[in-house]
């Protein structure tokens, strides 16, 4: 029996050459999207992404000092729709669409795939589920190689954060050699919240540590299970991991003493698995 202690205008007319142009603004090509990197930039361009599908926005980027009345209605879809809004300088979303296109102070990032609503994820489960928190990933390369682990060893989900972690772009759907497409993904908000969430449904859920004193081989992954993997940096956020019920190490043999966090997510994964089959 399970025990458990309760515990987001230019130079002035009268100097302008007679053969110029009219004062106006710098004439750019029109805003449109660049389905290479999932970058959708210019007003209405984000406006249409938001109203068809927005599922597949990551965040939306809008430069400072950008006319905030033009804006309102992304304003409004965005909340309607949980959708991030991050500030950045106008030099660095230039930067990020090229400088020879007109964005119009304000650009999205669109997903590779549909997010799947994380409540539809939980309902979803069965007797004995086994899915992946990720506490921060940045790196796609990482996350799409997590994905291919997680469809490989059959995993039920894997759930990220909306803030400080890679999404479902077009690098990460290429790292995962095609898994991006069978792996149900969600996001959520706050990843404690959800920890409480699945401790209520009886989900154990255990972080991976290096200073944790039981391997993983050690806990019984026969038990519904939620595998929680820290950033590729700094591992998990100390409030994640006073929230896991068990943490586990993968022990090292060699001088360095970790793992890629989608090579850490194989190793616990199949011992997972291979417990189950026993």
């Amino acid at each position: 029996m399970r025990k458990r202690q309760e515990n987001f205008r230019g130079r002035d007319e009268r100097d302008a050459k007679p053969n110029a142009r009219p004062n106006r603004e710098r004439e750019a090509p029109p805003a449109r999207s660049d389905h290479r990197n999932g970058l959708i930039y210019g007003v209405l361009p984000v406006i249409e992404a938001l109203r068809a599908n927005a599922r597949r926005v990551d965040k939306i980027m809008i430069a400072e000092g950008a006319r905030e009345q033009r804006l309102n209605e992304i304003f409004d879809l965005a909340r309607q729709n949980n959708v991030l809004i991050d500030r950045i300088s106008r030099e660095n979303l230039t930067r990020l669409t090229g400088a020879d296109v007109n964005h119009q102070g304000v650009a999205a990032i669109a997903a590779s795939a549909d997010y799947l609503p994380i409540d539809e994820m939980i309902a979803g489960l069965g007797d004995q589920p086994l899915l992946i928190i990720l506490d921060g990933v940045e790196d796609p390369r990482n996350l799409g190689a997590v994905l291919r682990t997680a469809e490989c060893a059959g995993a039920d989900g894997v759930i990220i954060p909306e803030r400080r972690a890679v999404g479902l772009t077009e690098t990460v759907a290429k790292s995962s050699a095609g898994a991006a497409e069978h792996v149900k993904v969600s996001k959520v908000q706050n990843l404690n919240r959800l920890i409480e969430e699945l401790k209520e449904r009886n989900i154990w859920v255990v972080g991976t540590s290096g200073d944790a004193p039981t391997s993983y081989a050690d806990w019984d992954w026969k038990q519904p299970s939620a595998l929680v993997l820290g950033s590729e940096g700094s591992g998990l956020h100390r409030l994640v991991a006073e929230n896991c019920d068990m943490l586990v190490k993968i022990p090292m043999y060699g001088k360095i003493d970790s793992l890629n966090v989608s090579v850490a997510a194989g190793v616990v994964l199949f011992e997972a698995r291979r417990q189950r089959k026993e």
